[in-house]
C-alpha cells in the first residue's frame, strides 16, 4: 500500500479541526507535582541516561 501524500494545509485543517475539538471540554490544568519533585525527576532521569551504557 503506498503512502499517502498529505499537503500542509491539509495538516493545518486537520489541526485546527483537532483543536477545536479538543476546546470544546478543555480543563484548567493542574499542577499535581511541585516545582522541586519535577526538577528532582528529571535529574535522576538524566543520571540515568547519561550513564556509561548509553
Amino acid at each position: 500500500m503506498a503512502p499517502h501524500s498529505y499537503s500542509l494545509d491539509d495538516l493545518k485543517t486537520a489541526l485546527d479541526e483537532w483543536i477545536k475539538i479538543w476546546n470544546e471540554a478543555a480543563r484548567p490544568f493542574k499542577w499535581t507535582k511541585t516545582a522541586d519533585q519535577i526538577i528532582d525527576r528529571i535529574f535522576h532521569y538524566c543520571d540515568r541516561i547519561s550513564g556509561p551504557a548509553h
